[in-house]
């Protein structure tokens, strides 16, 4: 009997037809295409600027700046460069976005805590305060604490005295605050040495105890090195690292010593912290409801207390679900900051614009600008990222 076969059927496919080869040659195809235009869009941008004579250079950044800045906390004078003009504002960026993301932290916990308190007035007080701060702009709020609260403070003559000692006025907050001594740095290198000890013994002696069943104490020991490294350093620097830099008023027109944190600063800092930990506490209930209920009712049936229901089993296994838009709140406060150019607090837009004005260079300080805020989250997301690859399930 005579067998009739196709003569193609025995072959090899042939390349056009082959699906592994047309996918990469549309992909080879695509980045083609999407090179040839970031080439012609940057080609014609430099095209752009030679001929209306706007250098993309950075030499302005050297040339003294000449424009006085309010509030800065590395040294600064008018004499200097743009380029510590804009350092100026970097750092007065970092510390308000720190101060704002640590502040919110601590608050939403009481606040997410408490819109699921069983307690009828606090959980209406938490929604009542969640649903103002995300129903009104931030741009709001900040004008409701700078120029509804912030200046409508009494004069100095007049401030308000609070424990510490802490004076309000309309020159904003002075409070007591420590300064280091000649022997501080070494009271400084002792703590931090404690706490990265307690930290790393913490972790080990954890782990061992997960794999061996044995009691390791790891919590009583990284306290203990947490509390004796820095005792110790406190003897090595001659105990008296640091005094207490108390304020004091001259003649009634201002203060003298403590550390002064300007109306400006404050009402930003408020302002953010209030506005991103009112979506975070959301974000943070989500967290904690998504935690089984036969979990809390096994850790109950265990004889655990509430406190250590909460603290061992539901907000371990709420960072799980909380952490990933967590990362997207901690970054909107950051960008967030920005909007301190409305209210007088010089940042590193502020700073950017009052550049331009000056120098000049409005396309190389935008993109400074944007390369810094791209530069700042990419770093924060790396960090929390990190974080939540440890706290996630690990599949076996």
């Amino acid at each position: 009997m005579t067998v009739i076969t196709n003569p193609h059927s025995s072959g090899k496919i042939p390349f056009w037809r082959d699906e592994r080869y047309l996918r990469i040659g549309a992909q080879i195809v695509s980045a083609a295409i999407i090179l040839g235009l970031i080439y012609w869009a940057i080609s014609n941008f430099l095209l752009i600027t030679q001929q209306r004579g706007m250098s993309l250079t950075y030499g302005f950044l050297k040339e003294p700046a000449g424009f006085p800045i309010a509030e800065s906390y590395i040294p600064y004078e008018p004499t200097m460069s743009f380029g510590q003009a804009f350092l100026v504002g970097l750092v007065n960026t970092l510390v308000v976005s720190i101060t704002g993301i640590f502040f919110a932290t601590w608050l939403v916990f009481f606040v997410g805590l408490a819109r699921l308190s069983s307690n009828w007035l606090v959980s209406r007080l938490a929604l009542a305060f969640i649903e103002f701060h995300r129903n009104i702009p931030l741009l709001v709020l900040l004008f409701l604490w700078y120029f509804g609260v912030f200046t409508k403070l009494p004069p100095v003559k007049e401030s308000i005295v609070l424990p510490g000692p802490l004076y309000l006025s309309q020159r904003g907050l002075y409070l007591t605050w420590p300064r280091l001594t000649e022997t501080g740095p070494i009271f400084i290198i002792f703590l931090v040495a404690g706490i990265i000890l307690a930290v790393v013994a913490f972790n080990i002696l954890r782990n061992l105890r997960i794999k061996t069943g044995q009691s390791t104490h790891y919590i009583s020991v990284s306290l203990g090195l947490l509390v004796l490294i820095p005792a110790v350093g406190w003897f090595v620097s001659g105990g008296a690292p640091f005094w207490m830099d108390i304020p004091v008023r001259l003649q009634g027109f201002n203060y003298k010593g403590g550390l002064r944190l300007s109306p400006e600063f404050s009402a930003l800092t408020i302002g953010l912290t209030t506005y991103t930990a009112a979506f975070i506490a959301e974000v943070v209930r989500s967290g904690i409801q998504a935690v089984q209920k036969g979990q809390v009712e096994a850790a109950r049936a265990l004889g655990l207390r509430a406190p250590h229901v909460l603290s061992l089993v539901v907000i371990p296994q709420a960072l799980r679900v909380v952490i990933p838009p967590l990362i997207s709140q901690y970054l909107n406060l950051t960008k967030n900051s920005s909007l301190a150019l409305t209210i007088g607090y010089q940042e590193l837009f502020a700073i950017g614009k009052v550049t331009i004005n000056q120098a000049g260079r409005a396309v190389p300080v935008f993109l400074m600008v944007m390369a810094t805020y791209l530069a700042i989250s990419l770093v924060t997301s790396v960090v929390l990222n990190i974080y939540n690859r440890r706290v996630q399930f690990i599949e076996r």
